[in-house]
């Protein structure tokens, strides 16, 4: 019998949710502080960012801090952004002089879509190449090594450039940025930039599931499955990649987490148009306001996969005690 047929206490479930809620809402308030207090983190005077280096008579200086509260205490400052942040207003843009909230309900829904698309990407090619490369073994599975290796040796800006040169200019397969003004020119306009952000992670994911499946093919349950004679497919299917699954749902958090932050590269070399180019133009030119709310959606988004991956694990292995990561014994 396959170790992963245990019951799992939905009481248990709920309350180590509930724990983790708590937890993610104590750092999220700890990230925010660290967000907002950067920009004083930073040499110079806050109101010499904003003026971008312009000079200032000393009327417009004092209009640019009365605006932006800058002569207020440091906390009442904070709590001042805190309260509007969790209202849903992140101010407004120093560059594009309008709210950040709209700037990010324009942007956002471009970087989830791409994110999503190379999300599917990783795992279907990721996980297909494990499993074939973990059961066949000889020349494919060496075919496979050596492609990974590739894959994982490949930044995601290179296979940006390289994909946006040969599928895009040379050939002329695939636009070469924008985000297309459909939703079917949209999938056709994100396709390049997606396989560029998964081209790394299909390599990582390949290769840890293929070493948890051969780890898993060692143990002594699929040797008695096998010798009570079930079909190898049914072997492989219920007792090997099932229970490899805890390890490759752990590496999944942190291919998501993954996903996020090399969005910014990709975007910016397709000129996509998502929050990632935006928060590589607002650092540039200091929009302190639109790279403060990305910041903490980011964190926000991090902590949130990380809940949702711990929360997957005891029911995928219930031989994982909630919230240690261990087995329960």
């Amino acid at each position: 019998m396959s170790p992963l047929r245990s019951t799992l206490p939905r009481s248990g479930l709920l309350r180590f949710a509930v724990r983790r809620l708590v937890e993610m809402a104590a750092t999220l308030f700890g990230a925010s502080f660290l967000i907002f207090g950067a920009m004083y983190l930073a040499p110079g005077n806050p109101a010499s960012f904003l003026l971008s280096g312009r000079s200032a008579s000393p009327a417009a200086l004092k209009a640019i801090n009365d605006q932006y509260h800058l002569n207020d205490p440091f906390a009442v400052q904070y709590l001042r952004w805190l309260g509007q942040v969790l209202h849903g207003d992140f101010g407004r843009s120093i560059e594009y002089r309008t709210s950040v909230s709209s700037l990010l309900a324009a942007r956002l829904p471009s970087t989830l879509l791409l994110v999503a698309m190379a999300l599917v990407l990783v795992l279907a090619f990721g996980l297909a190449l494990g499993w074939i490369g973990a059961v066949r073994g000889g020349a494919t599975d060496s075919a496979i090594l050596v492609s990974t290796t590739f894959a994982v040796a490949t930044p995601s800006f290179v296979a940006a450039v390289l994909l946006q040169g040969l599928f895009a200019v040379k050939l002329g397969w695939f636009p070469t940025n924008g985000t297309g003004s459909g939703p079917v020119s949209m999938l056709w306009h994100l396709t390049l930039p997606a396989v560029a952000l998964a081209l790394y992670l299909i390599g990582m994911l390949a290769r840890v599931t293929r070493a948890a499946m051969l780890d898993v093919l060692g143990q002594e349950h699929v040797t008695v499955a096998r010798s009570r004679g079930l079909a190898e497919r049914r072997v492989i299917q219920r007792h090997v990649f099932r229970n490899a699954l805890g390890t490759v749902l752990t590496t999944g958090g942190l291919i998501v987490s993954t996903l996020l932050i090399c969005t910014v590269l990709v975007e910016s070399a397709f000129s996509v148009g998502g929050i990632g180019q935006l928060l590589e133009l607002s650092t540039t030119t200091k929009d302190f306001p639109v790279v403060q709310a990305i910041s903490l959606i980011i964190v926000g988004l991090f902590m949130a996969v990380n809940l949702v991956v711990d929360l997957l694990h005891p029911l995928v292995d219930p031989r994982i005690a909630l919230g240690s990561g261990r087995s329960a014994g």
